[in-house]
C-alpha cells in the first residue's frame, strides 16, 4: 500500500465530510441557493477522488508504478484545483468580494486532472494485466 496516499485520503475525507457539515448547516444562511449548489458539487467531487485516491493506494500492493502514483497525484491536484476553486469562489460570494471572478477558470484545470488521474488508474492496471 502506498501509505501517503492513505494518509492524504484521510485527511481529504475528513476535510470533506467537515465541509459538507458546514454546507449544509452554515453556508445556506449566508450564501443564495445556487452558491450551494456550487458548493456541494466541489464537497461532492472531493469525495469521489477521496475514494479513487483510497483504491489508488490499496492497489499499489498489487500494481506498484509510476503509473498509479500518477493517478494518485492527480487526483490530488485535481481535488485541490477543482474544490478548492469552487471553495473559493464560494468564499467571495459569501464576503461578497469582487475582482476575483478568474478563479473559476481554474475549476475545469482541476476537472482534466481527474480526467487524466483516471486515465493512469487504467493505465496501471491495463499493463500488468
Amino acid at each position: 500500500m502506498h501509505k501517503g496516499f492513505l494518509q492524504t485520503a484521510a485527511l481529504l475525507g475528513a476535510l470533506a465530510v467537515a465541509l459538507g457539515a458546514f454546507g449544509a448547516h452554515g453556508l445556506k444562511k449566508i450564501v443564495p441557493p445556487e452558491t450551494v449548489t456550487t458548493f456541494e458539487t466541489g464537497v461532492r467531487y472531493q469525495f469521489y477522488h477521496v475514494f479513487a485516491l483510497l483504491a489508488v493506494a490499496i492497489l499499489f500492493g498489487s500494481f506498484p508504478g509510476r503509473n498509479l502514483q500518477y493517478a494518485g497525484i492527480c487526483f490530488i491536484v485535481g481535488i485541490i484545483l477543482f474544490s478548492g476553486s469552487l471553495y473559493i469562489l464560494t468564499a467571495l460570494q459569501a464576503t461578497k468580494t469582487v475582482g476575483l471572478r478568474g478563479i473559476g477558470a481554474i475549476t475545469p484545470i482541476g476537472g482534466v486532472f481527474f480526467i487524466v488521474g483516471w486515465i493512469f488508474l487504467f493505465l496501471s492496471i491495463l499493463k500488468r494485466a
